[in-house]
């Protein structure tokens, strides 16, 4: 039986605090702080460039092998850290990252949002604050959501008709990191050829934008540190979930070993998407392709499974807040790094990779145009206020909300529900790593990184 929650603000009051409390606790004992290591990678390279001279990718943390990883774009859209301290750029980031989790879930919940009032959200903040990706976003100061806000918001933007914009905030996405650009792919099997244009054309004209700006750079990135992955991390490392990853902890260094994954990987994706968008799920379609970017990138670091948040959303949707539940607390305990050491045997090859079986199961499971009775529309839904279908692409698009506080607190604190519309109603060692620091060239005892700015070929 599930305990009953408190029905007064008194006890809804003091419940909160005493999850704020061991939530606390939690994060300042068990995951290590990562002390804004990607954050320093960012904000060196930026300064050595602006102010010294230096050239974007020739900057290293000192005393460590990391420098910057991004596309050309993305240095020049963080320009704005050379006029702050590394103090200032820190408490920026951390206000940028807040806010862009603030949009992801109200884009999630859709216009329902206010029935959780303030007890709701406390408890998700609680919740939310335990999820390891959510962790690393934060303490490295990464940039993963405010990615996946801008592929929300554009999605968002197709759903409700007001599709001239549509496709801008996925090529910006793009043209920062490459992961995103899997989306322009789901805008093409959805048959959103405007938005897909629309999106290659902004990723395209950013880039141009950074060529103009630094040439060598640009030359640099598309010719050599792109087609490098040592200059990201050892792709082995416990850290790397995706199907790469798996490969390399089994010892199978074959790349067309792993060409072949990533083909299976995209077929199953593909053919997913096209049912999901059929149906008019495009909830489910989005938070596949989250999905499917995870596994086919070459390293995708346990921060980048924020990508995964809308798969849990559809799952509470579909009316499986229990499966919901149970992923979601895996990937709060920081399971893998129990094998920090050693990835070897059955053990190690189930252990070690658990949550890309997750991101995997939910790629090959995750419901898809499972809708409520007389919540369905058609393929191309405008808004959430008319029922029947006319032309428009896909999106997260709003939905009813979980609103009793017991299920939102047993699926991940109300990561909020979506439905398709027309929808009524309503660097230290990673994250969570209690061993000592890693010898190896991707960690160090100074409590720096095993993994510092994301990959740039994901």
């Amino acid at each position: 039986m599930t305990p009953a929650l408190p029905r007064t603000d008194r006890g809804r009051v003091l419940l909160v605090l005493a999850l704020a409390t061991l939530v606390t606790l939690f994060t300042a004992t068990v995951p290590l702080l990562r002390d804004w290591f990607d954050l320093r990678v960012y904000y060196g390279s930026i300064d050595s460039w602006v102010h010294h001279g230096g050239r974007v990718y020739d900057y290293r943390v000192p005393g460590t092998p990391y420098g910057f990883t991004y596309p050309p774009f993305a240095a020049v859209a963080m320009l704005p850290m050379a006029l702050l301290g590394l103090h200032a750029a820190i408490a920026v980031a951390l206000l940028l990252n807040l806010a862009a989790l603030a949009v992801v879930l109200r884009l999630l919940a859709g216009p329902d949002w206010r029935r959780h009032g303030w007890y709701g959200w406390a408890l998700t903040a609680c919740l939310l604050a335990l999820f390891e990706p959510l962790r690393d976003t934060f303490s490295f100061g990464q940039v993963n959501l405010l990615l996946l806000a801008l592929v929300l918001a554009d999605a968002t933007l197709l759903a409700t008709g007001r599709g001239r914009l549509a496709g801008v905030g996925i090529g910006l996405a793009a043209a920062i990191k490459l992961t995103p650009a899997l989306f322009i792919g789901l805008l093409l099997v959805a048959g959103r050829r405007r938005a897909a244009a629309v999106a290659t054309a902004v990723a395209a004209g950013a880039t141009a934008l950074a060529a103009g700006v630094d040439p060598d750079a640009s030359r640099f990135y598309w010719t050599e540190a792109l087609w490098d992955t040592d200059r990201v991390g050892r792709l082995g490392y416990v850290s790397n979930q995706s199907v790469q990853g798996v490969l390399a902890r089994l010892g199978e260094p074959d790349r067309a070993v792993w060409a072949v994954a990533v083909l299976l990987v995209l077929g199953v994706w593909a053919l997913r998407t096209r049912r999901a968008a059929a149906t008019g799920d495009w909830t489910a379609a989005f938070a596949l392709t989250g999905l499917a970017a995870c596994l086919v990138s070459p390293i995708t670091w346990v921060h980048h499974l924020v990508w995964l948040l809308p798969s849990f959303a559809v799952l509470v949707r579909a009316g499986r807040p229990r499966v919901a539940g149970a992923l979601y607390g895996v990937l709060c305990t920081s399971v893998v790094w129990l094998w920090f050491d050693d990835a070897s045997g059955v053990d190690g090859f189930l252990g070690s990779n658990t949550y890309a079986w997750i991101t995997l199961g939910l790629l090959l499971w995750l419901p898809v145009g499972q809708l409520r009775p007389g919540l369905r529309t058609g393929s191309r839904s405008t808004s959430t206020t008319t029922a029947a279908p006319v032309p428009t692409a896909p999106a997260i698009s709003p939905a009813s909300v979980q609103t009793d506080p017991c299920t939102a607190a047993a699926t991940a604190g109300g990561v909020v529900t979506a439905a398709p519309a027309g929808a009524g109603g309503a660097p230290s060692e990673p994250t969570a790593s209690t061993f000592p620091a890693d010898p190896k060239p991707q960690s160090s005892s100074e409590r720096v990184s095993s993994y510092t700015a994301d990959p740039s070929p994901s």
